[in-house]
């Protein structure tokens, strides 16, 4: 048997036809979804094959017509010969490209027409986009100073704002007390300054204005494009506060909009659903169609002050999204007046605008009426500066509280979840935020009104189509999309099916909020007809088994916008809300449970980068990036809470090591880690941190498989004197090792009652991420030693120790793949074995694991049954549809030469964890789907 480190390269490429690609410096780009509706700067990522492009290489951006287009280009990761692997682009794109965009290398880069400035000076940062001018604030409350356009200030004083309201509303007699905040800068970098695009980083924390307090910090990027009048903003917050008492009643932006024209050419505007638009000037009067377009207007009776006949003058508006599905506009005409009733509807795309036909100011939030409760509000339309401000989470619903859901834990056997005293804490939690600011040099058209809206929605995106990105050998094992057989159409309908069962799930079942939107629930009650939103570690997923992966793998292998916004939103979420970012667990992350942060179990496996890295590298998305680098940390984190200090103490004949991981799943995604900074900075350090645990492990007497069976196991009681029992661990055993994260090297731990390390099949190690990141470290790598073990433990996962003693020597024991695991992660680590022996009994294996693959079959739940109509498909979970999509998707790649012509039928039981009032899946409803 040979084992080469780029064998499974060539298993899945060749198979696809793609090797003669390999060597292309050049890529054509489209939109992932339609084109903007006009010109639009945007940043993109794309990939390229080891060996095909330099570090100092220039590119040009050409449209189908031959058109070169400005571009700036930036290395994002490196292979390990040195040359790119991916490379950052930023161009604007014009508004119709007439096909697809080209990237390609050059001996030089075409700069823009009017290349963008940035000037920095001790007091601010200024930026000059050739369209618009922007004046950063350095110290003080404001992000934003100035916005001017054609000489006219039409915007200033940006800053970050909220109300702090000192604990919960607890009766109707008591009203708690609210204090103020607003950002206070801190530091100020300019992170990217080219002739395209300039990165402005922004970091400071939150002061109260009475207390002085200084909490809630925050990061902020903006970005600026040559030629254009957007600018985009990331906007993050982290909770550092009491949950217990420290709750947020408003949370947002807020700029002062200078107005210089009369109260009838001044306007409000607030976009609607579906392209709807509220639009009204501030004194409308008895209408008039050139007022109502928003065109100066020379007023006339009735609209100049009088103190008996005038039209009414309306200062303040506000439009409020308390939930999903719906939200109302109201007016007043000032603080001493009763709000009136203005227009209403279901989902506000989430744009307000306030300014007049010499200028004015819109702002649009990225996923408005997802992320509930959240507003737009303008006030004093009526005096020379207007206040508008949109509101991430607006004072006008319910405080943001950050307790756990009960005061209690309710036990692992009972409700599945691990509540640990002091562990259910929000404390370093963050939340990210997409805003799109857009200054005016008069009243935009309704048309042009609504292309904003739509603009700020739904970041536009270029993208490199599936077979490049295939063919490059990025993001591990998978294959393009392929039809070609019975079989492979079966598989694809059974993917396909899933994905839009739970993109149907996210908006029947309302999987949105503040906290919530982008996530999935773990598991479905049938006899409820519900998901388990209240029962423990059965409710918020939290990446559990690998969900971003899955979802990552469905769109780089179909191309498919809707894929990518179920995994972008789903990224952007649990990047932020079940990772923490700060304390003294930063760099861990949050199993599963009714409150995001809510389970004790704080592991690196649910925050690791491999996550994220997809998101990162085909967007360029810099606070993902932060939050990847941030994950170094997370070994020191995890030794501090070790993962197995409840489930396996720590005996005290045990060797004396700094703290203890698993080889799987911890060092699986410390690896990771570590793997995405290497190829990212090219520091052969992170290589070397990488190796010596490799090196410990070849030292180890079972390789990967090394650990214990034996400990202190809590459920076996105590002995006769009082003391801890030492017997067999659940589930097996455990991959229980040493860890020293000054060396990153890895100490074995003698199993307490054989003396010595001893053979493991633990079934969590390579289903929480591992085999997706050893799939790509080991070519990485290009260590032969190394993938010798990680083969051996793809082959002979279950084998025991005289079968592991023996293959060290021969390499060719378990031949008839009667040693592959049989849990979860089996499947794919057969298909593995496989692509690197050709051994047909593995791809039997693997290939047995599709007949078990279920696709939903989503079937229509009505009154009186449910609340609202709902589709529910029996035997998904989320757990099983991510494990069960991943190990699809890699069986037919690395098994596409094995597979039978004629798929098999699908299952028809209905597994998963136990229900909720027990009771056989209930009959299917007589309407269909």
């Amino acid at each position: 048997m040979t084992t080469s480190p780029v064998r499974i390269l060539a298993a899945v490429s060749a198979v696809a036809g793609l090797l003669p690609l390999l060597n292309a410096a050049e890529v054509a780009v489209n939109w992932i979804e339609t084109p903007p509706g006009a010109a639009t700067g945007v940043s993109f990522g794309v990939p390229w094959a080891r060996g095909a492009v330099r570090k100092e290489q220039a590119f040009a951006l050409t449209t189908a017509a031959g058109k070169a287009l400005p571009v700036q280009t930036w290395p994002l990761a490196y292979w390990p010969d040195g040359s790119v692997k991916w490379t950052g682009v930023a161009t604007v794109a014009p508004t119709e490209t007439g096909g697809a965009l080209k990237l390609a290398t050059t001996d030089r880069t075409v700069a823009a027409g009017r290349a963008l400035g940035v000037r920095t000076t001790e007091r601010a940062i200024e930026i000059d986009t050739g369209a618009m001018q922007c004046r950063l604030g350095t110290t003080g409350a404001n992000l934003i100073e100035s916005i001017t356009m054609d000489g006219r200030e039409v915007a200033r004083e940006g800053r970050l704002v909220g109300v702090l309201q000192d604990g919960p509303e607890m009766d109707v007699d008591s009203a708690p007390r609210r204090e103020r905040f607003a950002s206070q800068i801190e530091k100020v970098a300019v992170e990217q300054s080219g002739p395209v695009r300039a990165v402005v980083k922004i970091d400071g924390r939150h002061r109260t204005a009475q207390s002085g307090r200084a909490w809630l910090p925050f990061s902020v990027r903006l970005y600026f494009y040559a030629g254009e009048t957007a600018i985009r903003m990331v906007h993050t917050i982290v909770y550092d506060g009491d949950q217990e008492k420290d709750l947020i009643r408003g949370l947002g932006l807020a700029f002062a909009v200078p107005l210089r024209e009369p109260s009838w050419n001044r306007h409000v505007r607030f976009s609607g659903p579906d392209g709807g638009l509220w639009a009204e000037p501030i004194q409308p009067g008895g209408g008039n169609a050139t007022q109502q377009a928003g065109e100066r207007f020379e007023g006339g009776r009735f609209y100049t002050a009088s103190a008996t006949e005038q039209h009414a003058i309306w200062s303040d508006f506000k439009l409020a999204q308390p939930t999903a599905d719906g939200f109302a506009i109201h007016k007043r005409t000032g603080a001493a007046s009763t709000w009136v009733f203005a227009g209403g509807g279901g989902r506000a795309s989430g744009l307000a605008f306030v300014g007049d036909v010499s200028g004015g100011l819109a702002i649009g939030v990225k996923d408005f009426w997802q992320s509930h409760p959240s507003g737009l509000e303008i006030r004093d339309a009526a005096k020379d500066t207007a206040q508008l401000t949109a509101w991430l989470w607006s004072p006008d619903g319910p405080a943001m509280d950050m307790r756990h859901y009960a005061t209690r834990a309710h036990g692992l056997n009972a409700t599945y979840e691990d509540v640990q005293a002091g562990m259910s804490v929000a404390y370093g939690v963050a939340r990210t935020s997409e805003l799109t600011i857009f200054p005016t040099a008069a009243v935009p058209a309704k048309a042009a009104m609504v292309a904003i809206a739509k603009a700020a929605e739904r970041r536009p995106l270029l993208a490199a189509a599936p077979a490049h990105l295939r063919a490059a050998d990025v993001f591990g094992v998978w294959s393009v999309v392929d039809r070609s057989t019975q079989m492979k159409a079966a598989m694809e309908d059974r993917l396909e099916s899933v994905l839009k069962f739970y993109q149907q799930q996210v908006d029947e079942r309302r999987w949105y909020g503040f906290w919530y939107f982008g996530d999935f629930i773990h598991s479905y009650s049938l006899a409820g007809h519900v998901w388990y939103y209240d029962w423990g570690g059965h409710a918020w997923d939290n990446t559990e088994l690998g969900v971003p992966l899955w979802l990552w793998a469905s769109y780089v292998r179909t191309g498919k916008a809707e894929w990518f916004r179920l995994a972008e939103a789903l990224t952007r979420n649990t990047s932020e809300t079940c990772v923490y970012h700060l304390g003294p667990m930063a760099g861990l992350g949050s199993r599963h449970n009714v409150v995001k942060w809510g389970d004790g179990a704080k592991e690196a496996r649910v925050s690791q980068a491999a996550h994220w890295r997809p998101f990162y590298y085909l967007t360029t998305d810099e606070r993902t990036g932060d939050i990847m680098r941030a994950q170094l940390a997370s070994d020191l984190a995890a030794i501090k809470h070790d993962p197995m200090r409840l489930a396996q103490p720590v005996l005290p004949q045990d060797p004396k090591v700094p703290g203890r991981i698993r080889l799987g799943p911890d060092w699986f995604a410390l690896a990771g880690n570590w793997m995405t900074e290497w190829e990212r900075t090219g520091d052969p350090k992170w290589r070397d941190r990488i190796n010596a645990g490799v090196d410990s492990i070849l030292a180890m007497p079972y390789w990967l498989r090394s650990g214990v069976r034996n400990g202190l196991n809590p459920d076996l009681g105590k002995d006769a004197n009082g003391q801890p029992r030492i017997g067999a661990l659940k589930g097996g055993g455990s991959m229980t090792v040493g860890y020293d994260p000054a060396t990153g090297k890895l100490i074995p731990i003698p199993d307490p009652v054989v003396g010595k390390q001893v053979p493991v099949n633990y079934n969590l190690s390579t289903i929480q991420g591992g085999a997706q990141v050893m799939f790509e470290l080991v070519p990485l790598l290009g260590r032969a030693d190394f993938a010798k073990a990680w083969l051996q433990y793809c082959r002979l996962g279950a084998a025991p120790a005289e079968v592991l003693d023996r293959d060290r020597t021969t390499g060719t024991e378990g031949a008839d793949a009667s040693y592959v695991e049989s849990a979860q992660g089996g499947p794919r680590l057969a298909a593995y074995a496989y692509a690197q022996t050709k051994n047909r009994a593995f791809a039997d294996r693997a290939i047995a694991a599709l007949g078990r693959a279920r696709g939903a079959t989503p079937r229509l739940v009505s009154a009186p049954d449910v609340l609202n109509p709902v589709h529910e498909s029996p035997g998904i979970s989320t757990n099983d549809a991510a494990q069960s999509g991943l190990t699809m998707i890699e069986i037919l790649a690395l098994c596409a030469d094995a597979l039978p012509a004629e798929a098999p039928p699908p299952p028809t039981d209905f597994p998963g964890r136990g229900r909720r009032g027990g009771g056989p899946p209930p009959k299917a409803s007589p309407k269909g789907n």
